[in-house]
C-alpha cells in the first residue's frame, strides 16, 4: 500500500512527518505522491493556515487520515467529512494499527517520545531534533497549547544519542515549542544541553529554535557566552509579538518591552554577527492606535534582521476570540504599515 504525508506548519511538525514516514516505511508502507492513502499533519497557528489545510484536506477523493494540531484544536468532523480517521501529536506510534484497523479516532494524553527510532529525514543536510513538547505558556490567543499541552523536556542522554547519530550532518536545529523553557520539569537547563550538544565531535552547526524572552533572561548571561562558540548558528528567534506592555499583559505574555530590548542590546553588544528573529501579532483586539505606534517604536529601535508579521485572527478556544474584535480594514492597514516600513 503507497502512502503520501503532506505537511503543514513549523519545523517540530516537520520532525513529526519524518517520524511517520520512516514508521510506515519500517511497517511495510510505500511512500509517493501517486498514494492509495494521504495522511495530513496540520497546523492551525493561523487561522489563514487552517483554512489552507481544510481546504486541501477537502480536495482529496481518497482515504485520509488527519494528524498534527488541528484535531486537538477544534471539531474537524464537521469540517472534513471525508477523512477516514483523525490522530493527534502523541499517537504517531500507533498509526500503522489505526490505518491496518481502520480506527476512526486515535488521541492520548500521553505525550509520545519519537527520539532515536524510525526516522526518513527530507534532508541530507539538516537533521531536526526535538528538545522537548509543550510549553509553560498560557498566551490568550494562542490555541496550539490545546494540541500541544504542558512542558514534557526530553532526557539530556536521548537528545545527545541522537545528536551522535547526526554528527555528519551540516546542521542540526534543535526545536520545540519553547526552547528557552527546556528542562524547567527536569531540574535542567537550556544551557546544560547547549554545551554537552556543543562538545560532541563533528563540523555541525547547531541552529536553535523559538525560545521565548521570560525564560531567555534568568540564563541570559550564560546563554551569549554559549553562543560564543563556533558551533552556534548565530541566530536566534526571540518572539516580542507588541511593542506595548499593555497589550502584552493582555496577551498573557510574561516580559516587558524594556525585558525584551535589554535581552536584544545584550546579544548585539556580545556577538557582533548575531541575527535576531521576531515575531509581532497585529491587530489584538485590545490593540489601540498608541499601542501600534508602540510597536513601530520597538522595530525601529531594534531592526530585526528577521520579522515574521501575522494578522490577529481569533483561534479556537482562546480568550481572545471572546474579546471584541477590531475592524479587519484597522489590521490591514497596521500589517501593511508593517511591512512597507520594516521589511
Amino acid at each position: 500500500m503507497k502512502v503520501f504525508v503532506k505537511t503543514f506548519g513549523c519545523t517540530l511538525n516537520q520532525r513529526d512527518s519524518e517520524n511517520i514516514v520512516g514508521i510506515l516505511q519500517k511497517n511495510g508502507f510505500e511512500i509517493g505522491e501517486d498514494a492509495d492513502i494521504v495522511i495530513v499533519n496540520t497546523c492551525g497557528v493561523k487561522s489563514t493556515t487552517q483554512n489552507k489545510v481544510i481546504s486541501y484536506i477537502n480536495s482529496l477523493d481518497k482515504p485520509v487520515y488527519v494528524g498534527g494540531c488541528l484535531p486537538r484544536m477544534l471539531d474537524l468532523k464537521k469540517l472534513t467529512p471525508n477523512v477516514k480517521g483523525y490522530f493527534d501529536t502523541n499517537s504517531i506510534k500507533k498509526l500503522v494499527e489505526q490505518i491496518k484497523d481502520e480506527l476512526f479516532e486515535n488521541f492520548s494524553l500521553e505525550k509520545e517520545n519519537r527520539l532515536n527510532m524510525e526516522i526518513v529525514r527530507n534532508s541530507k543536510d539538516v537533521a531536526i531534533i526535538p528538545i522537548s513538547q509543550g510549553c509553560l505558556g498560557n498566551c490568550t490567543y494562542c490555541s496550539v497549547r490545546f494540541a500541544r499541552g504542558s512542558l514534557k523536556s526530553y532526557s539530556e542522554e536521548e537528545i545527545l544519542e541522537e545528536v551522535r547519530s547526526v554528527k555528519d550532518y551540516k546542521k542540526i536545529y534543535l526545536t520545540s515549542q519553547d526552547t528557552g523553557c527546556y528542562g524547567n520539569d527536569r531540574g535542567t537547563d537550556l544551557i546544560s544541553l547547549l554545551k554537552k550538544v556543543i562538545s560532541i565531535e563533528g563540523k555541525f552547526k547547531v541552529r536553535l529554535g523559538m525560545a521565548n524572552p521570560e525564560h531567555i533572561l534568568p540564563i541570559l548571561k550564560e546563554l551569549i557566552e554559549v553562543y560564543k562558540s563556533d558551533k552556534i548558528i548565530k541566530f536566534i528567534h526571540i518572539p516580542v509579538q507588541s511593542g506595548s506592555n499593555k497589550v502584552l499583559k493582555e496577551m498573557g505574555r510574561k516580559y516587558s518591552v524594556e525585558q525584551f530590548k535589554k535581552i536584544v542590546k545584550a546579544f548585539r553588544e556580545e556577538i557582533k554577527d548575531i541575527h535576531i528573529s521576531t515575531d509581532i501579532i497585529v491587530g489584538f483586539p485590545s490593540e489601540s492606535d498608541k499601542d501600534f505606534q508602540g510597536t513601530l517604536d520597538l522595530l525601529e529601535d531594534i531592526k530585526p534582521e528577521v520579522l515574521n508579521v501575522s494578522k490577529f485572527a481569533p483561534r479556537p478556544k482562546t480568550e481572545a476570540a471572546n474579546m471584541k474584535q477590531l475592524k479587519s480594514e484597522v489590521i490591514k492597514d497596521r500589517s501593511r504599515i508593517i511591512h512597507n516600513t520594516h521589511q
